[in-house]
Formats: C-alpha cells, sequence, structure tokens
C-alpha cells in the first residue's frame, strides 16, 4: 500500500453515513463522490446559520446552544473549503461575524458565552470569553486560509489578517510544552499558509520538534489512551506538514484508520 493511496470500502462507509450521519455530513459525502452539486451541499449548511451570518445549532457536535460560535464557524469553513472551486456567499459573510466577535489582539475566544448548556461539553460551556485561544484561533484561520485558496472575497477579507498575524505571534511564544491539540492545530495553520508566510516553514520545523518519531502525543487531561496521532497533525498528502513523518508512519495510520 502506497503511503498516499488507501483501499476504502465506500459502499460501507455510506452505509454507515446512511444510519447514522446528519444531512449535511451525507451531502458533503455525495459531494466528495460525485453525487451531488456544492448547492445542496450549502442548503444543509445553512439549516444551522444565523442571522448574524455564524453558526451554532449544534453544527459543533459538542455545543448544542443556538448562538454562534467560533467552533461552529471551523466546520462552517470546512465546508466552504469542500465545495471548491465554488464559492458562496455565505463564506464572507461568516468572514464579517469572526471579525465582529474577534478580541481586540486579533484572536478569537474558544467560546462565546453559551445560552443553553444543556449537550454541551463542560471545555465549551466553561471558558473565558475574554481571552484570545490560539487553538481555536488557528484552525479557523488555517480553515479559512484552504478557502481563501479558491475564494478571492475571503482571501482579502480584513479579518483574516490580523487573525493570523495573532496566531503567528502566539506560535513564536509557544513553550516547551504546549497543549498538544494547540500544537497541532498551529502546525495545521503553518502548513496552510506555508506558500504565502515565509516565517511558516521555519516555525513547523521547530513546532515538529515536539512530536516524537511515531507521532503519537498524549492529550493531556485526556483519558489515558488519548492520543493526538499522525494524521491529526497531517492529514493531508503533499503539504510540507506531511514530511514530519516518514511514509512508513503515514501508510501505518491509513491503515489502522481503515481497519
Amino acid at each position: 500500500m502506497h503511503a498516499g493511496r488507501v483501499n476504502v470500502d465506500l459502499a460501507a462507509a455510506e452505509a454507515f453515513l446512511a444510519a447514522h450521519a446528519r444531512v449535511l455530513d451525507r451531502r458533503r459525502y455525495r459531494l466528495l463522490t460525485g453525487q451531488a452539486d456544492p448547492g445542496s451541499v450549502v442548503a444543509a449548511l445553512d439549516a444551522y446559520r444565523n442571522p448574524d451570518g455564524g453558526y451554532g445549532w449544534g453544527l459543533e457536535p459538542d455545543l448544542r446552544s443556538p448562538e454562534s460560535q467560533p467552533g461552529a464557524a471551523l466546520h462552517a469553513l470546512e465546508v466552504f473549503q469542500d465545495i471548491a472551486p465554488a464559492t458562496a456567499p455565505q463564506a464572507v459573510a461568516l468572514c464579517d461575524w469572526l471579525a465582529s466577535v474577534s478580541l481586540p489582539d486579533g484572536g478569537l475566544p474558544f467560546a462565546l458565552p453559551v445560552t443553553n448548556p444543556a449537550g454541551c461539553a463542560p471545555f465549551w460551556a466553561q471558558t473565558d470569553p475574554t481571552v484570545s485561544s490560539l487553538q481555536i484561533t488557528a484552525v479557523v484561520a488555517a480553515t479559512a486560509h484552504r478557502v481563501a485558496a479558491h475564494d478571492p472575497a475571503v482571501a482579502t477579507h480584513p479579518w483574516l489578517a490580523p487573525a493570523t498575524r495573532h496566531c503567528l505571534a502566539a506560535i513564536h511564544a509557544i513553550g516547551d510544552t504546549p497543549p498538544v491539540i494547540e500544537l497541532a492545530f498551529a502546525m495545521q495553520l503553518l502548513d496552510a499558509i506555508h506558500d504565502t508566510h515565509p516565517a511558516a516553514a521555519a516555525l513547523l520545523d521547530r513546532l515538529g520538534g515536539h512530536i516524537p518519531t511515531s507521532g503519537l502525543v498524549h492529550v493531556q487531561e485526556g483519558l489515558e489512551e488519548e492520543m493526538m496521532r499522525p494524521l491529526d497533525f497531517a492529514p493531508t498528502p503533499d503539504r510540507p506538514v506531511r514530511a514530519l513523518f516518514t511514509p512508513e508512519t503515514i501508510a501505518a495510520e491509513l491503515q489502522r484508520l481503515i481497519d
């Protein structure tokens, strides 16, 4: 098996989605396999959209409250990435919302105040909305940069550059034992901007020094067996972050995922 090519039982995947997935996820899968058009995916995403241009209503499954949240913005941006090369005006409206909730330093709070904590994970409902979070800002900005690769309106939106500058400054200040999820999302941002920001390559190499050759890093305060794995750090082939792992390591992780 080549590290970038695997054999997946697509019929089993589709059956699993039919039994368990939301309409949005089923349409994203159908778009991936050429069975749906971008408009149908965006229509499903609109069910989670608020009048302010943000997203809530459980789009982030562990955050059920209806108000717009940065975590839900991440998943909306993933959809806008999926529909490439098509674009949607909702992506620009989402950037407007992100600008409206960003803190003065350009960062996003991990979460905004939760109006209804029912069904919400405590780490979403009990966070401080007055403090910028590198973890959430980095992964939202990383995904926005991937959308920006095909959507000029997102690329030039005035929210994205300050958010990116905030993350780069925060990444420069990362110490010797960064939280592993923050580390992974910072690396995803550096990977996404690798071709456009000269500082990204050196920072990515530095952060890669925190990852052992196995690619397995225990999640602080997680379960005993809870690990971030190579594909969490480097989910996409042929990107700079993949160079931190051997082809054999990636091949083994892909086989584990299939199994």
